[in-house]
């Protein structure tokens, strides 16, 4: 903790010139990344209308990307093992994702447009910028490093362009960059609003849903996910359905080459790396 008593008077960066070099970091990181396989595991907790756990459904993922696509393959349900059917299904949705992923970057390549690992269109800090405001900065100790908090607000006014766009104008929260690195840390916010895409079906979430994540810094080199957490109430494409919390652990990061050599970075068991 810092001395409450000591007054720090070293200037804060630009914000806004902050935030673009955030976006240019995560960019590197996520080349990084591809060379890292990690477990991803999923606590969904159910609430019934008390308030009280009525169902709690666990899930547990090997993380790595193939032909550059983030995959997450199914490993253990419910602390179970997957049967062999299972696991013949789950290559299928593999194989069947990284083709569509594949082919909606091809599509958004022809009209120009950036896409993130999903496929998905990106919304740049520049685009950020018109969609809402980061204010507050303030310098504060996180996991014994200096931190650049900052927060964000939606502009309720601002026209969007996407879905997706919609979504981050009802939204406010705060964002933690490691000033050294420039490097987005953790995140925290919730939605102003209850709204609905696809008149529900695509995406359902309820006024007050908050959501938060923290990265941690990997082998020394590089910020990978560490925690993911969500509470309140929503649905996506009816696939994910969220009425209590959820929260996913990131752990076990292990690097591996083109050879399918792991080399161990957090994790001293030798595992088997994907095939796929």
């Amino acid at each position: 903790m810092a001395d409450p008593g000591k007054i720090d008077n070293r200037p804060l960066p630009d914000i806004e010139e902050l935030m673009h070099a955030v976006e240019t970091n995560q960019r590197a990181a996520e080349t990084i990344e591809k060379d890292y396989l990690y477990r991803s595991s999923w606590t969904l907790k159910e609430l019934d209308g008390h308030g009280g756990v009525k169902k709690t459904e666990t899930e547990e993922y090997d993380v790595f990307w193939v032909e550059g696509v983030p995959v997450h393959r199914l490993m253990k349900k419910n602390g179970k093992e997957l049967s062999a059917e299972e696991q013949r299904k789950e290559n299928e949705r593999i194989d069947k994702e990284i083709v569509k992923v594949k082919e909606k970057r091809r599509k958004a390549d022809e009209k120009g447009k950036e896409t993130g690992p999903h496929g998905e269109e990106e919304v740049t800090v520049s685009r950020l910028l018109e969609l809402g405001r980061f204010t507050n900065a303030r310098r504060l100790q996180w996991n014994g490093r200096d931190t650049i908090a900052v927060d964000f607000a939606g502009n309720p006014n601002a026209k969007t362009k996407t879905r997706f766009e919609e979504v981050i104008r009802d939204m406010v929260g705060t964002a933690w960059v490691d000033e050294q690195d420039r490097t987005l840390v953790k995140a925290q916010g919730h939605f102003l609003n209850s709204f609905k895409i696809g008149g529900g079906l695509v995406a359902n979430i309820q006024k007050g849903t908050s959501f938060s994540m923290e990265q941690r810094k990997v082998n020394n080199e590089v910020w990978l996910p560490a925690m993911v957490e969500g509470q309140g109430e929503a649905r996506t494409l009816l696939f994910f359905n969220l009425h209590g919390s959820v929260q996913g652990v990131e752990s076990d990061y292990r690097k591996f080459k083109a050879t399918s050599t792991i080399l161990p970075v957090e994790s001293t068991v030798p595992q088997t790396p994907p095939t796929k």
